[in-house]
């Protein structure tokens, strides 16, 4: 594949004779690669919910923290991943970034097939789970490289949305081929209480082959751009920008609102309506869902828009699961908790699609991953925050009372800096 030399999306000549056909190369292989980072990345929110099952003894406390260990991970390696485009260029880091997903993925497969294996091996094997939480921030930075300042909120909620769907594709598949011998490759069944067979390293070990294949599809389908490549200093400028912080609170009220729920949404079923476990996996598949749905409406209406009215819903629907969770209504309960994950899944995409509006285009990508760093710790401080709800009042109840106090906060962010008439003034002519 010839190497790309020049780039300039803003131009419609070239967007439309060269440069569409790129991006759009780049973003299909870019998709899957991130979905299968997202799997793997929350492995251990389906997996930690089996482990006693087959014969291990992890308190609760500790199975909630291996479902947060890839999330605290994950966010910290966001940091790194966010200007290694910048650094070592979009393709080369996309093929390095999937290529190590492997590791954890066939660490795991072995690691669950003995129950004497220690909690710090299992915990181990969590963080380097984290591995997948880092292509988010990398993956969103490439891919604001490729696209003109019109269609960009569009590109990043489809590359976001459908990657996004690896946390329910995880959470759906798991429980089928753990269910089939057909899967095990390597290893024996481990025994149910209720004495039925299950194969839990496929959990793990059915990603393997789909990883070496994205590895190399990105490796002869992807481009560097020269018009991403920065050195770290000239990106770090971004943490200077009073913008930056403001985005990155918005993000973590919708984004992370979303990876924390998903993470800790299999936990929270098991603990309190034990026989909707199977349902798990559908909260994630409508946030993800909504996410490109998201970015589109907030090409259409505006991003600022879109996040405020999320935000409003998103309180709404953390006090309805405050309300049937006290009166033990499992119906009342999941509808909440699902207005709870499509309202972040919509202000995932909102969110994002303000960034490139409020930056120009060499610091929107650095900040588009900064963001994304610090909402990825969503993952782990809301199954974290959970865990310490239930075992100091008994209940879960108490956290959200936290979310709907931080939904609030940032509504009025939100309203202050980009949607009054002034602060739209001023964004305007600092553009």
């Amino acid at each position: 594949m010839a190497r790309i030399t020049n780039w300039n999306p803003e131009n419609e000549d070239f967007w439309k004779k060269e440069g569409k056909k790129h991006a759009r190369r780049n973003l299909w292989i870019s998709v899957p690669s991130l979905m299968l980072a997202f799997i793997v990345w929350q492995i251990w929110s389906v997996v930690a919910v089996r482990l006693n099952d087959i014969g291990f003894h992890f308190t609760e406390e500790q199975l909630f923290t291996l479902a947060a260990i890839p999330g605290l991970v994950g966010a910290t390696l966001r940091f790194v991943y966010t200007f290694a485009v910048g650094k070592f260029g979009g393709k080369n880091w996309t093929v390095i970034s999937t290529a190590v997903l492997a590791i954890p993925a066939i660490g795991i497969g072995f690691a669950v097939q003995n129950p004497d294996t220690p909690f710090g091996v299992m915990l181990l094997l969590a963080a380097l789970c984290g591995l997948g939480g880092g292509n988010f921030s990398s993956s969103t930075a490439n891919i604001s490289f490729f696209f003109p300042k019109k269609e960009k909120g569009t590109a990043l909620g489809i590359n976001g949305g459908l990657g996004n769907m690896g946390v329910s594709v995880v959470q759906f598949i798991t429980s089928l081929v753990i269910a089939s011998g057909t899967f095990a490759l390597v290893g024996g069944s481990q025994t149910l209480p209720d004495g039925s067979q299950v194969y839990l390293q496929n959990a793990a070990f059915i990603w393997v082959i789909p990883i070496a294949i994205l590895t190399i599809a990105a490796y002869f389908g992807m481009d560097n751009l020269p018009a991403a490549k920065q050195s770290v200093s000239e990106q770090f400028v971004i943490v200077k920008r009073k913008h930056t912080w403001i985005m990155t609170v918005l993000y973590i009220a919708t984004f992370g609102s979303f990876i924390g729920y998903s993470a800790a949404f299999p936990l929270l079923l098991r603990s309190q309506f034990p026989e909707h476990v199977s349902l798990a996996f559908v909260g994630a598949l409508l946030a993800a869902s909504a996410r490109p749905v998201g970015g589109w409406i907030a090409d259409k209406l505006g991003g600022a828009k879109v996040t405020a009215y999320v935000l409003i819903v998103q309180a709404i629907g953390a006090g309805g699961v405050i309300f049937f969770l006290g009166q033990k209504q499992f119906t009342g309960f999941l509808a909440s908790f699902l207005v709870l994950f499509v309202a972040s899944g919509i202000g995932s995409g909102s969110t994002f699609q303000m960034i490139p509006g409020i930056f120009v285009p060499k610091e929107a990508a650095p900040v588009l991953g900064f963001t994304a760093a610090f909402a990825a710790y969503g993952s782990f401080f809301i199954p974290k925050l959970f865990g310490w709800s239930v075992n100091t009042t008994g209940t879960p109840v108490t956290a959200f009372y936290f979310f709907i106090a931080f939904y609030v906060i940032s509504f009025g962010l939100n309203w202050f800096f980009y949607q009054r008439k002034s602060a739209i003034v001023a964004l305007k002519q600092a553009s």
